[in-house]
């Protein structure tokens, strides 16, 4: 008789939660479909109080319609709350070239455009408006009111623009400082805020392929 195949879903719990883990050696689809019977069986294992989830990839990173697939199937008990999707050694859990998505117009204030993914705004953040993103930020014009990049806790994202002006930075957790501390010289051309040490720094843009190399690709894809 064969060896029994170890589970590709491991559920540990802590005094803060549940943690999930998920065997980084087996495709994607498979740790989908025995989540999923996980899930839907056993309704009584699952019924109770709102219980935070971590969920640990390992190794892995996945794509954003696997994380929309992942989610989906947490959406069946309510009571579980994904509170964090992790990968090992402090990487983000999201495959970067993913694609950005393009959108044209001007955020004013009051307004708040949001996304999931990469987003590249052709138009302004007048003061008082907002952009979030779940990835990285890239306005091609002025950002004059609040950016919120990584939002749902991807410190590699990046707020760039080509007239860096806001009245508030944030990526992932971290707020940045005053703007009227950055200097006209830092601040003068394009520049991009990224986080380092816990805290948001701002650069000149032709130094991002330096410091962010894994984004690399966004530059190649708009070249003519």
């Amino acid at each position: 008789m064969g060896k029994a195949l170890k589970s590709g879903v491991t559920i540990k719990g802590t005094k803060n939660g549940l943690h999930f883990l998920l065997d980084e050696t087996r495709p994607f689809s498979t740790i989908l479909n025995e989540l999923k019977h996980k899930l839907e069986g056993s309704p009584n294992i699952w019924d109770g109080p709102e219980t935070h989830v971590r969920i640990k990839l390992g190794n892995r990173q996945i794509t954003r319609e696997e994380e929309t697939a992942l989610r989906n199937l947490f959406s069946l008990r309510e009571n579980l709350i994904i509170q964090s999707i992790e990968a090992s050694n402090g990487k983000p859990y999201l495959l970067r070239n993913q694609g950005i998505n393009v959108q044209a117009g001007t955020v004013r204030s009051g307004q708040v455009l949001d996304h999931r993914g990469d987003l590249l705004l052709l138009g302004d953040v007048n003061p008082g408006g907002t952009v979030r993103s779940t990835g990285s930020i890239f306005v091609l014009g002025a950002l004059r009111g609040l950016g919120h990049a990584g939002g749902e806790g991807d410190e590699s994202a990046i707020i760039a623009a080509s007239n860096l002006r806001p009245t508030q930075l944030r990526i992932a957790d971290v707020v940045s400082r005053p703007p009227d501390e950055w200097t006209k010289s830092e601040m003068s051309g394009m520049n991009f805020a990224y986080l380092v040490d816990g805290r948001i720094v701002v650069d000149k843009i032709h130094h991002l392929n330096r410091i962010r190399p894994e984004i690399e690709w966004k530059e190649n894809r708009f070249r003519g």
